[in-house]
């Protein structure tokens, strides 16, 4: 069929060809089809969307990603990828070839999968997990998909947390400390997947996140270190269209998980990675044992990678930082290079980067280079790098001005504070999208309280989304406050 092309701004990165009913009709098309573009010697491909009102009879509208296609064209139906029948595959719980799970990744990458179809691959790993095998296989397939980074350092060390615990930004204090401690530290990070905020997400409060490859080489040249979103640079960009699909579902299963975590580290560039597993009660592991299991796994998938793994298994029951959201936390993080902040935070951060400049063989006292004020002095000039201001202090960092505190109902001890309703109490408030929405936590387990005491105050940029988030919290009990004797019971 004979139609002429024509772009059309409909708001998604996906590369869907709108088809006016008639004309699909004639073409047989439905919705999430495929049809074969061609014009002037050149073809792709595009997924259907039949329209009435946004292309005339006679027009084929295609998205941005299709933007370079125009004037007269040839469409036709086109079949399906035969990555289709793999993601069938795990549906059912067959364990997938190395060639089958590549066969993915290409297609996943070469935009050829539908949002349906790349759902049902999430769920299908969701639901029935990855072998080992296919683990090392989607990390290698994905790590050689986009762009790579390279260094001239024999050492380029990196970090990761698996998250699931609220404030856990101790990444921006480490890069700060490691850098400056001589250890080349270019740290790309994801957005926001299941948490209110991601290392990006609190990075961008205080400086650009999004660069070039030369823009990142030149800032780590001049700094040693960087804290960049890894999606701007196309590393493993597979996993961000993965990520894209975890995040209406909240769910990243561990396969996944892995095979992201360290497809982007490999394309970084990285060769020493400490990986931070924090585990209880609320956490993504719940248990030490699903954590040492899960140790062991990403040690098994780094050393395939010929990289070199140590995980760290951290107590996950408690928030680390008092914030929850980028601008909160992004505060609690300039409190601690500042000398101050939450005690949690600045331990934890201490712990991790004396394990990476171990790890690297460096003999540095992480302590010593964050309380002289070398770490803050590194981490304002990685700020200035990436195009912020370098004199930005923590008491500059407001946080959204509609706010609400929520206050013990009774005098106890706080028994149990769960890290999943205060990540989905604060997304629900706004974050990570609206940077200044969040939680700051006043009470962590142990602490006594009194009748009205602060339990948590809830941030939120706008009035409809304080509301609905105070909706939200009266189903939950983030903050638990039991009598002494009760506390005592549920420890035992």
């Amino acid at each position: 069929m004979r139609l002429e092309a024509t772009t059309i701004d409909i708001g998604t990165s996906r590369p869907l060809v709108l088809l006016n009913t008639v004309d699909a009709d004639e073409l047989g098309a439905h919705p999430l089809d495929r049809v074969r573009i061609a014009w002037d010697g050149a073809t792709t491909t595009g997924i259907v969307k039949r329209t009435d009102e946004l292309v005339e009879a006679g027009t084929v509208g295609v998205t941005e990603p299709l933007d370079h296609v125009h004037g007269d064209v040839e469409v036709t139906l086109a079949g399906t990828p035969p990555s289709v029948r793999c993601v069938r595959k795990k549906l059912d719980d067959v364990e997938l070839e190395r060639k089958e799970l590549e066969r993915i990744v290409r297609d996943i990458h070469e935009n050829r999968l539908s949002d349906v179809e790349l759902s049902a691959f999430v769920s299908a790993v969701y639901a029935n997990g990855l072998s080992l095998a296919e683990t090392k296989n989607l990390t290698e397939a994905m790590s050689g998909v986009g762009q790579r980074l390279q260094w001239d350092a024999s050492i380029v060390a990196d970090k990761h947390s698996i998250g699931g615990v609220a404030g856990n930004c101790v990444t921006p204090i480490m890069v700060a400390i490691v850098a400056e401690a001589g250890v080349t530290m270019p740290k790309s990070s994801s957005r926001a997947v299941t948490s209110p905020a991601g290392t990006a997400d609190v990075m961008e409060v205080v400086s650009d996140v999004e660069f070039s490859i030369e823009e990142i080489e030149r800032i780590v040249d001049e700094t040693n270190g960087c804290l960049v979103w890894g999606g701007g640079v196309d590393l493993s960009p597979v996993d961000d269209e993965i990520i894209r699909a975890e995040n209406p579902l909240s769910i990243d299963p561990e396969g996944l998980l892995m095979a992201s975590v360290l497809s982007k580290k490999r394309s970084a560039g990285s060769s020493h990675v400490v990986i931070d597993i924090p585990y209880g009660e609320g956490a993504k592991v719940e248990s030490l044992v699903a954590a040492r299991e899960l140790a062991d796994d990403f040690k098994r998938v780094g050393d395939y990678l010929e990289m070199d793994i140590h995980c760290a298994i951290t107590h996950g029951t408690d928030p680390i930082g008092r914030g929850v959201g980028p601008v909160l936390e992004a505060r609690d993080v300039l409190a601690v290079l500042e000398g101050d902040g939450p005690e949690s935070l600045r331990l934890k951060s201490l712990r991790l980067a004396e394990m990476l400049l171990e790890h690297c063989g460096v003999d540095a006292s992480a302590t010593e280079i964050l309380e002289s004020g070398r770490a803050l002095e590194r981490f304002r000039s990685i700020v200035a790098a990436q195009g912020g201001d370098p004199d930005v202090e923590s008491a500059d960092l407001d946080p959204g001005e509609e706010s609400t505190t929520i206050r013990a109902d009774r005098a106890g001890i706080a028994s149990r504070v769960d890290n999943r309703q205060l990540s989905d109490l604060a997304r629900r408030a706004g974050a990570p999208r609206d940077s200044g929405a969040g939680l700051v936590v006043h009470r962590t387990v142990g602490d006594e309280v009194e009748a009205g005491d602060r339990l948590y105050t809830i941030h939120a940029e706008t009035r409809a989304k304080l509301e609905e988030a105070m909706s939200f919290a009266d189903q939950l009990e983030p903050i638990r406050v039991r009598s002494k004797a009760d506390a005592l019971v549920e420890r035992r």
